[in-house]
């Protein structure tokens, strides 16, 4: 299976030996940019990623002779593993994704690098953002100072970082007043992800506008049911015989992580008796 097939093929169906295929592209010096930034992005799926893929995964995004973007699309590919490893541990055989020690080492690693004034702007924000996904101290610091700063492209990413680091509540709800969609849309995500009650109203008016720009609405969907479970229902169920499906399944997915769901399925239930 080629790497093209890859793309186009759900992560649960690709073969079995899809982590050495990937793992020797990530090995060679020379390949296509556009398979070379493939491969890099496909390596980070939860299906595949191990602690070699992992390890040459850093590599290539230590590597100063590589193309800065394949650089930064490696750091960001290594950020679900440190996710994953950071909130399940390695008790139980079946979450293990990498290695305790392997994670270690990438949590020291990125610090490393993160630290190095002369990396190119867009990396150095990179490691940033995969960083966060396994929170340590050095890295709120970091982020103050970003969002501290006048370079837009660092605030988005402080703002980014906020979604996966707690006590940040004030900047988020300064960074909902952003002109900037993408620093807009990142503080709906925090603001949802640590539950920000501030933010209600700003969020709520987000669900309710038919003017909102889609992703952010379906961003704003998953975060009003985060803030205020209950009070979010009424809103959500207004949205449920929307004609476009994302926001469907939105809906119900904040419903169903709200508590939501089994009041509007009683509901319909009873309808269903009374009809029959």
């Amino acid at each position: 299976m080629d790497l093209k097939t890859l793309e186009d093929t759900p992560p649960w169906e690709w073969p079995k030996d899809t982590d050495k295929m990937l793992l020797d592209i990530l090995r060679k010096g020379r390949i296509d940019a556009a398979d070379r930034m493939l491969a890099v992005q496909l390596a980070g799926e939860s299906t595949v990623v191990n602690d070699d893929l992992a390890r040459a995964l850093l590599v290539v995004a230590q590597n100063d002779k590589e193309d800065d973007e394949v650089r930064a699309a490696a750091l960001i590919a290594l950020g679900p593993a440190l996710e994953q490893a950071d909130m399940l541990g390695f008790d139980e055989e079946d979450d293990i994704v990498i290695s305790e020690e392997l994670f270690r080492m990438l949590q020291t690693s990125l610090q490393k690098l993160y630290m190095n004034p002369d990396l190119p702007k867009d990396i150095r924000r990179a490691v940033l953002e995969a960083a966060v996904r396994a929170p340590l101290q050095w890295q709120y610091e970091a982020v103050r100072a970003a969002y501290a700063g006048s370079d837009n492209d660092w605030r988005l990413t402080a703002v980014f970082c906020m979604g996966y680091l707690d006590g940040f509540s004030a900047q988020i709800m300064e960074a909902l007043g952003s002109d900037d969609p993408d620093i807009h849309y990142h503080a709906v995500c925090a603001a949802g992800n640590w539950d920000v009650d501030a933010a209600w109203p700003h969020i709520a008016s987000l669900v309710r506008s038919q003017e909102t720009e889609k992703e952010l609405r379906i961003a704003a969907i998953g975060a009003l049911g985060s803030i205020r479970p209950e009070a979010s229902s009424a809103i959500l169920n207004e949205l449920i015989d929307s004609e476009d499906e994302d926001i469907v399944e939105a809906v119900f997915e904040a419903l169903a992580m709200s508590g939501g769901l089994a009041e509007f399925e009683d509901d319909e239930f009873e309808d269903d008796e009374e009809n029959f």
